[in-house]
C-alpha cells in the first residue's frame, strides 16, 4: 500500500508518518508534500502514462489535510484529476460533508489517535478486497450522513486541557489555567497564570485551530494569549499594539495594524 501523506504542520507530518509506518509491513510512505502546489504536481508527474524511471509512484491512498498553508485543499481537485481514494484530516469537522464527496474513504479529526488511523487504514484495507484494486466509489452521501452523526459532536469540540509532561509525570492543564502558548527556536510552550511552563508538541498554527476562538487570540506569528492574561494594551507607532502580558513575556508582543481593531473587538471594544 502506497501512501502519499500532505500536511503542512512538520511535527503533525511526523508524528502522522511514524503511525502510518507502524502500521503494516505492506506500508510505504511516497512522500510528505506540504501544500496544494507540491501536491498537484506530484500527482500530475505520478499519473503519466507510460511511467519514467525516477517518475514519483502514483499514490493507492492520500492522507491529506484540508487546511494547507496555501489554501484548503479542495483546490487540488480542480487542477488535476484524483483517482487515488482520501482520508482528509483536519481540526475542524465542518468540511465533512465536502469531504466525503470527493473519493473520501475516511475523516480523521485532530489531534490524530492511531488507533482511529489504523482503524481508517482496515477499512480501507477491505474496501480495496470488496471493490477489487483501489476503491473510487463513495458511499452514498445518507450513509456518509449517518456515520458522522454517530461519530462526531454537531458542533465543533475545542481543546479546553492540556496533558503536558514534567520529568517522568504528565499533569493535566485546564484551559482556564492556561495565560498564553508561545513559540522560540521552533519550539512551543505553554505559560500558566501560575507562571509555570510547559513545552508542548504541537506548532501556534496547530493551536490556534483547535482552541475557542473567544477564549484565546492569535496576537502574531509567536504568541496566542487569553483575555485573562491580558493585563495593559499600549498604543504604537503605525497604529499598532503593544501588549503587556501576565505573567511577563522577555519580548514584547505585538499586535499588527491590521489585526488591531479585531484585537481590540475581541477584548471587548
Amino acid at each position: 500500500m502506497n501512501i502519499l501523506i500532505v500536511e503542512d504542520e512538520a511535527v503533525a507530518a511526523r508524528q502522522l508518518k511514524a503511525m502510518v509506518e507502524r502500521a503494516g509491513d505492506d506500508v510505504t510512505v511516497l512522500a510528505v508534500l506540504d501544500s496544494i502546489e507540491r501536491t498537484v504536481a506530484y500527482l500530475r508527474q505520478s499519473s503519466q502514462q507510460p511511467a519514467i524511471v525516477g517518475q514519483p509512484v502514483h499514490p493507492d491512498l492520500i492522507l491529506l489535510d484540508i487546511e494547507l498553508s496555501d489554501g484548503q485543499s479542495f483546490a487540488i481537485f480542480d487542477q488535476v484529476a484524483v483517482t487515488s481514494p482520501i482520508i482528509f484530516t483536519t481540526a475542524y469537522d465542518e468540511y465533512a460533508l465536502k469531504a466525503f464527496d470527493v473519493n473520501s474513504v475516511d475523516y480523521l479529526l485532530k489531534p490524530i489517535q492511531e488507533t482511529a488511523l489504523q482503524k481508517a487504514l482496515h477499512k480501507f484495507r477491505q474496501l480495496r478486497q470488496t471493490y477489487g484494486g483501489n476503491p473510487t466509489v463513495s458511499m452514498p452521501i445518507d450513509e456518509l450522513i449517518r456515520q458522522l452523526t454517530e461519530r462526531q459532536p454537531a458542533t465543533l469540540a475545542y481543546r479546553d486541557r492540556f496533558l503536558v509532561h514534567v520529568g517522568q509525570r504528565l499533569i493535566p492543564i485546564d484551559g482556564s489555567e492556561i495565560a498564553y502558548f508561545f513559540s522560540t527556536n521552533k519550539l512551543t510552550f505553554l505559560k500558566s497564570h501560575a507562571n509555570n511552563q510547559y513545552s508542548l508538541n504541537y506548532s501556534l498554527d496547530e493551536l490556534e485551530k483547535s482552541l475557542d476562538p473567544g477564549q484565546f487570540y492569535r496576537a502574531n506569528r509567536q504568541f496566542i494569549v487569553s483575555h485573562k492574561a491580558v493585563h495593559r494594551i499600549h498604543l504604537h507607532f503605525s497604529s499598532k499594539l503593544k501588549v503587556e502580558l501576565r505573567p511577563a513575556t522577555e519580548e514584547s508582543v505585538m499586535v499588527s495594524r491590521e489585526k488591531a481593531m479585531a484585537f481590540r473587538q475581541w477584548l471587548g471594544e
